[in-house]
């Protein structure tokens, strides 16, 4: 489009663009402001503001472009919305405004004055704070502010806390800031008058133009116009020089790749070349990238070959990125330490393999094969590390044993001296700055260069790092890069500036000048311009790629070869070819890489090379490769040969490019006494895998061919080979398993299954099965073997991992591990199945250590009573109640919760109920009734299993004797004292159990507030009898004494009562006739004495009497809990 804007009569002083919304607005200098809109391909006006009084000084658009800001030199601010309307204005008494800036956010205007002040308000217009300017300190003379720019972060951030707010003063001091109340701002002296300065759109990069001034030899002085590049931490990145009289304003394209620059009458546009945090090593790219939706630095691996890509979020912002051999180190801060960092090793696919911690920052980072090279302006450390293939390849000279030492580790601060005492790893942080600070390194296997500001050049040796020599270079750094034999150097100065300089240190000299002095002098072997990317070839010294400008041109020691057309980054110069990358383009897109952002390009010699073996065959081709050496050139001559079977050149060829391996092949070759057999063993050496099929096919030789295809690994053509007739079965069977293998390698379970059914090979099924969770299979399986297999054990094993006990026992016996079955079922708590299995193998030893062990372990544990539910599940109710009776012995003796003890005595009396009942069933006959004998076997066995066991018979009076002590309580408590009174007559039964002294001591009170003085009075004898001190003694017959003297010792009249048995007198307290010895059993629900069976009922479970009366109204039983039937009311 070329349109011309009519509509300012004045000089237009201000232009900005809203890049949301697609409008230009301008401004001139008679104040008059036009908002211009594209419309079917022409720019209209679409509104016109016209103050009138004052000349605008700046116009800013918000981020998302929905208000703008116009400031005017009289102090006035007017802030409008897109759509036209004026939303406030105010006039600001602070002099002259000269910038405005919005926020990244919208919320805030920074208003900058001539006089180099600069105010903070909101968004609207309220005053928020001055911003000071740390750059104005130590200024001499007056300066003005040239400009101020605030980055909106749009495109993301290369670090969290990257400095997005520049501003700039016109004697070319730079504050670099955060946020807006940023108090360690960066400040920078870029040397030069600033005219205006703008982040990179990504806001990668600060550009500042400006001018300097020089003086000539003759005195002259003229003004350099320059733009100056910056990172956001204040590193300066390059200086672009421009003709002309002045760089009048200057912006960026989208995408920070190019920049355009007004120059008088002219535009200029610059292209960039960023610094990208990159690197590459072997057919893999290492790529840093940050995206405005996440936060933090990603790394990106993606293998140029086979598309795989790998991507890593870093928690840590990243510092530098280096790359060597298949290797690659990046640096970034330490996470547990604030003032430290981690370099971290890692292989081609982002696995980590080392780090270390360093405490400086390593703004310098080099990479050899060997080694790693850190430095920041001061500090050097060199770490030799090691690989898992160097630690398995590298020996000790002379002993041939292998390295056990960890890589060796160097620090050093570069002002002090290095020698054999020195500190292997020298405190460095905390020191002062050096004067003549780092600002380049280079590495190689054998040497390490580090440049200094003031043009000394240190050459170290490597690996024993020592000083070898040092040079003078009359260059600034800003790359540098050793050849492959480390004797030459190539240097990239700020200026863009290629040199090549020999460094051969043989000799030994120190001070040795790189860079020469008068024509004379010629150590310098190379200069370009505009050069910003290098790359000396790996198997070649002499030969070195650059790119220069748009250019990439290839040098065969000084002398270029004709350049070709490209903007890619270098990634590799081996055999001949180059290979580079559009990291321009895969910044777009980090995400997805596609296979053509790399290209491959071929020297000139190679290419004439191919074009010889086209035209004129391998003969004079090799004629062109002895004038022209090289080891991949011969390499073509060589597969040219052997494609025409012309062996005797093929082995020449072999023999110079020194590989041994083809010059075996040839000598192969010659003795087949068959020409198309020669032709097929070529036509395999160029993975022409079919072709040479084919040709063993024709000749009837399909053993060759499957023998072919078995050897590359292509099972798929030799099971079709082997069908068709030219393989056995175990050729076959063998084929059919490597298919399995890949599919299982590649996650393919269930095709990997499949084949190793048809390969019968059982063990590899059994895993594959388990892989994909086919457990249906397994099963399937497990049925289908032999008993006695040992692999049915594994398959148990497998099947008992998921859960499936019962198959993974069924497998287990099977298999005749009947013990570890059961093992399995008790650790997944199938204890029944356990015992049933123990039942039908006739297993109990195992059964029984198994259930010992595991309860053991449980009891140790405090966990007694899911040892007693282990033993319940597994049928072992004589163990569930000799634990339950321990475990109510001991709550009892605690005296704190007797109702515990009453429950756990009622549950291992139910266990021995149940192992009666065990017994008495499983004697019985099926289908009939027991017999005389068995049923005196059974209470044989019965009393076997009881008899040594106390706790056994006792289990029901525990139950009993706590039951009647709780029953007693609460007979008490509520009133009911005659009924306490008898129920507490009952505990006499059970001193075994309970303490006689709080049985006769219950006794006493009842009887007592029962006013039954002779029952109490007894009670008290029995208490002075049980009183085990003098103390005792005389306290308990004080207490009777004074009881008694007002009560006397007698029982209140009852109506008498007679024995059912024997007629005689008894009392209603009375629990057996003292003339027959008839005992009385009490009711478990209200504890008085059941003298009248058919008065009474038992409980079906704990067989223990209760009065029907006292039992109406209530669902279950007293003591057991077991559900009553129901009485009649």
């Amino acid at each position: 489009m070329n349109q011309t804007l009519e509509g300012h009569e004045g000089m237009v002083r201000c232009v900005c663009w809203n890049e949301n919304h697609r409008k230009l607005t301008t401004a001139d200098q008679n104040g008059l402001i036009i908002v211009w809109m594209l419309h079917k391909g022409q720019w209209y006006e679409e509104m016109i503001n016209n103050r009138n009084q004052s000349t605008v000084r700046g116009m800013k658009w918000t981020p998302d472009g929905s208000r703008i800001c116009i400031v005017y030199e009289d102090g006035m601010v007017i802030v409008g919305s897109n759509d036209g309307n004026r939303l406030w204005g105010k006039e600001i008494k602070s002099g002259d405004l000269a910038h405005v800036e919005w926020s990244p956010d919208g919320r805030n205007l920074l208003f900058c004055t001539a006089a180099c002040e600069v105010h903070v308000y909101d968004a609207h217009g309220n005053f928020v704070a001055n911003l000071p300017l740390y750059c104005l300190e130590s200024v001499a003379g007056p300066t003005a502010l040239a400009g101020v720019h605030w980055y909106d972060g749009a495109e993301g951030l290369l670090a969290i806390d990257q400095p997005v707010l520049a501003i700039g003063l016109q004697n070319g001091r730079l504050q670099l800031m955060r946020h807006e109340v940023d108090e360690e701002p960066v400040l920078v002296d870029s040397g030069m008058t600033v005219a205006e300065l703008h982040w990179s759109t990504n806001g990668s990069m600060l550009a500042v133009s400006g001018h300097r001034s020089t003086s000539s030899s003759a005195g002259e002085k003229r003004a350099i116009s320059m733009v100056q590049f910056y990172s956001p931490t204040g590193q300066h990145l390059r200086t672009l020089k421009v003709p002309g009289a002045g760089i009048s304003a200057f912006s960026w394209e989208g995408g920070s790749l190019r920049i355009a620059l007004a120059v008088d009458s002219f535009i200029y546009f610059a292209n960039l070349r960023p610094d990208y945090r990159w690197g590459f090593l072997g057919e893999t790219l290492v790529f840093a990238y940050t995206t405005a939706e996440r936060q933090g630095t990603s790394l990106l691996f993606w293998d140029t070959q086979s598309g795989e890509r790998l991507t890593k979020l870093l928690a840590k912002p990243l510092v530098a990125l280096c790359t060597a051999s298949d290797c690659c180190v990046y640096a970034t801060q330490a996470e547990d330490a604030q003032h430290q960092h981690v370099l971290r090793l890692c292989n081609a696919i982002g696995s980590p393999l080392d780090q270390k911690y360093i405490d400086f920052e390593p703004v310098f980072l080099a990479m050899s094969a060997f080694h790693v090279v850190a430095a920041s302006a001061d500090a050097v450390y060199v770490w030799q590390y090691r690989t898992l293939l160097s630690k398995l390849t590298s020996v000790d000279a002379g002993t041939g044993l292998t390295r056990r030492k960890e890589g060796r580790e160097r620090c050093w601060h570069i002002d002090d001296s290095l020698n054999a005492s020195s500190e292997p790893l020298a405190m460095v942080a905390g020191r002062e700055a050096s004067d003549d600070p780092i600002i380049a390194l280079a590495a190689s296997a054998t040497c390490l260069l580090v440049a200094r500001e003031s043009g000394a050049l240190l050459r170290y040796s490597l690996p024993h790092v020592a000083l070898e020599c040092s040079y003078k270079i009359r260059t600034k750094p800003q790359s540098m890069a050793l050849n492959c034999s480390s004797n030459r150097l190539s240097i990239i100065d700020v200026q863009g500036v290629l040199t090549l300089l020999d460094i051969d240190a043989s000799g030994g000299t120190r001070d040795v000048l790189a860079t020469p002095a008068s024509a004379e002098d010629a150590p310098v072997r190379l200069e370009r311009k505009d050069v910003w990317d290098f790359r000396w070839a790996e198997d070649d010294p002499s030969m070195f790629v650059a790119m220069e400008k748009t250019r990439l041109a290839i040098f065969n020691d000084t002398t270029p070869e004709e350049p070709v057309l490209s903007s890619a980054y270098l990634c590799s110069f081996r055999g001949l070819e180059v290979r580079a990358v559009h990291l321009d383009d895969l910044t777009n897109d980090p995400e997805t890489p596609r296979s053509d952002l790399v290209q491959t390009f071929e020297t000139q010699a190679l290419r004439e090379t191919r074009e010889r073996l086209a035209s004129s065959g391998a003969a004079e081709a090799s004629a062109y490769v002895e004038q022209h050496p090289h080891p991949r050139l011969w390499r073509s001559v060589a597969d040219a040969a052997l494609q025409k079977l012309d062996f005797p050149l093929a082995d020449k060829a072999f023999v110079h490019c020194q590989d041994y391996m083809g010059v075996q092949l040839v000598k192969r070759l010659k003795l087949l006494d068959d020409a198309k057999k020669q032709a097929a063993e070529v036509a395999a050496y160029f993975n022409r895998f079919d072709e040479a099929e084919r040709i063993y096919c024709d000749l009837d030789r399909r053993d060759l061919a499957l023998q072919l295809r078995s050897n590359i690994g292509d099972w798929a053509k030799v099971v079709k080979l082997a069908q068709q007739g030219g393989g056995d079965d175990a050729t076959l069977m063998q084929a059919w398993r490597r298919i399995g293998d890949e599919h299982a390698e590649a996650g393919r379970m269930d095709k990997a299954a499949q084949f190793y059914a048809q390969a019968q090979d059982n063990e590899a099924l059994v895993d594959a099965c388990y892989r994909n969770g086919d457990y249906e299979g397994l099963t399937k399986l497990c049925s289908d073997l032999p008993g006695g297999t040992p692999l049915l054990v594994d398959i148990g094993r497998k099947l008992g991992s998921v859960g499936m006990v019962g198959e993974a026992a069924d497998a287990l016996v099977k298999g005749g591990e009947v013990s570890e079955a059961i093992e399995l079922c008790f650790a997944q708590h199938q204890y029944h199945s356990a015992t049933a299995l123990a039942h039908r193998q006739n297993c109990y030893p195992a059964l029984q250590t198994a259930l010992k062990q595991y309860a053991t372990q449980l009891i140790e544990s405090g966990q007694t009573l899911c040892a007693v539910e282990l033993y319940r599940k597994a049928s072992q109710h004589t163990e569930a109640a000799r634990l339950l009776s321990r475990l109510a012995a001991d709550v009892g003796a605690a005296r704190n919760n007797p109702l515990r003890a009453k429950k756990l005595f009622v549950a291992a009396a139910l266990e021995v109920e149940r192992m009666r009942q065990s017994m008495l069933s499983g004697q019985a006959p099926q289908g009939g009734t027991q017999a005389a004998a068995q049923t005196l076997q059974s209470l044989v066995s019965q009393d076997n299993a009881t008899g040594g066991d106390k706790w056994l018979e006792s289990s029901w009076r525990g139950a009993e004797a706590y039951h009647f002590l709780l029953l007693a309580q609460r007979q008490l408590h509520s009133g009911r004292m005659v009924d306490a009174m008898r129920t507490a007559l009952r505990l006499r039964e059970y001193e075994s159990i309970l303490p006689a002294e709080e049985v006769y001591s219950l006794i006493a009170l009842a009887a007592f507030h029962a006013k039954h003085y002779g029952q109490c009075s007894r009670a008290f004898m029995r208490l002075q009898q049980l009183a085990a001190t003098p103390a005792q003694i005389a306290e308990t017959a004080k207490l009777a004494l004074s009881i008694f003297t007002r009560n006397p010792p007698d029982d209140p009249a009852s109506p008498p009562l007679e024995c059912p048995n024997c007629d005689a007198a008894i009392t209603d307290c009375d629990s057996s006739c003292s003339d027959c010895g008839a005992f009385f059993a009490a009711c478990v629900v209200s504890g008085k004495p059941v003298r009248e069976p058919h008065l009474a009922a038992k409980c079906r479970s704990c067989k223990h009497s209760f009065l029907e009366e006292e039992a109406r109204g209530k669902r279950h039983c007293a003591l057991c809990h077991a559900q009553l039937p129901v009485f009649a009311s």
